[in-house]
């Protein structure tokens, strides 16, 4: 199943039985906005799965400000939004697909192949004036079971050996964060050493949806000699646009990264990891 859909193939399939449509817009400087954007619109029986609440764990004094649930709360969660063994999954953000590629991630880390970014999102969809609804959909609970892969998931213990040992870390925030230029969210500015830089937006499109295949993997040829059998890991400041860059290389027909989910907000919590500023 390829990574994205357009919103004309979604429009088809509405109605489908066995489709569950999951709307994840959300706002980090506005965490209520997504779940009061879904009241006041969305598409014809999406559910909403909130950043914060469901495709988050709660924060503790050693974690990112994203940690994963664990299976068993992920496992939870898909049943309560409907998802079957069976089910289709189209997930969608308010555009950029930055936050629905963390449910994609995750349905995809408990063995649920069958899952969709809805490309250009919430964005594309209101564009072209196709349905909307305003009730809250509802939906009955999922069969759906995970089926834990751990081999996706690096933590912070592993991340400086599985450099030492040549695996490529790339970084999904911006240039200036990264660099250590500017860092509006978190304590301390810079990046792993080692690490290269990706910012996840240049995979977009000034409409946010994404580049085609072939930029795609013109623009991973770019920063990194990756092969069909290379190791590497996705990280960024939360671990949530680090699954935008595991869609892009999906996209592109590369290896899916390992994926640090702490990432740097994790990292920072312990001053004796090392850091540097600067491009890389």
């Amino acid at each position: 199943m390829k990574p994205v859909l357009s919103s004309v193939e979604l429009q088809k399939r509405l109605g489908s039985r066995d489709l569950v449509i999951i709307d994840c817009r959300f706002d980090l400087a506005r965490p209520k906005w997504g779940r009061e954007a879904y009241a006041a619109g969305h598409i014809p029986g999406a559910v909403y799965a909130d950043l914060d609440r469901d495709l988050a764990a709660p924060v503790t004094s050693v974690s990112g400000r994203h940690p994963l649930p664990s299976p068993s709360e992920a496992e939870a969660l898909f049943r309560r939004l409907g998802v079957n063994s069976h089910s289709t999954v189209v997930v969608y953000d308010q555009g950029s697909g930055a936050f629905a590629a963390r449910a994609w991630w995750m349905l995809r880390w408990l063995g649920h192949t069958q899952v969709q970014v809805l490309d250009g999102g919430w964005s594309d969809w209101n564009r072209d004036r196709r349905p909307v609804e305003t009730r809250t959909a509802s939906s009955t609970d999922g069969d759906f079971e995970a089926r834990e892969n751990d081999d996706r998931v690096v933590s912070a213990a592993d991340v400086q050996k599985l450099l030492d040992d040549g695996v490529l870390l790339v970084d999904a925030r911006d240039a200036d964060r990264f660099a250590g230029r500017q860092e509006p969210i978190d304590a301390v500015a810079g990046h792993i050493p080692g690490a290269i830089n990706l910012p996840f937006s240049r995979f977009l499109t000034e409409r946010q949806t994404l580049v085609s295949e072939t930029e795609a993997r013109a623009l991973w040829e770019d920063v990194a000699a990756l092969k069909p059998r290379s190791r590497w890991i996705a990280m960024c400041g939360s671990g949530v646009t680090a699954c935008h860059l595991a869609l892009t290389a999906e996209l592109a027909g590369l290896p899916e990264p390992k994926l640090y989910a702490g990432s740097w907000s994790e990292w920072i919590r312990d001053p004796e990891r090392p850091t540097a500023t600067g491009a890389a």
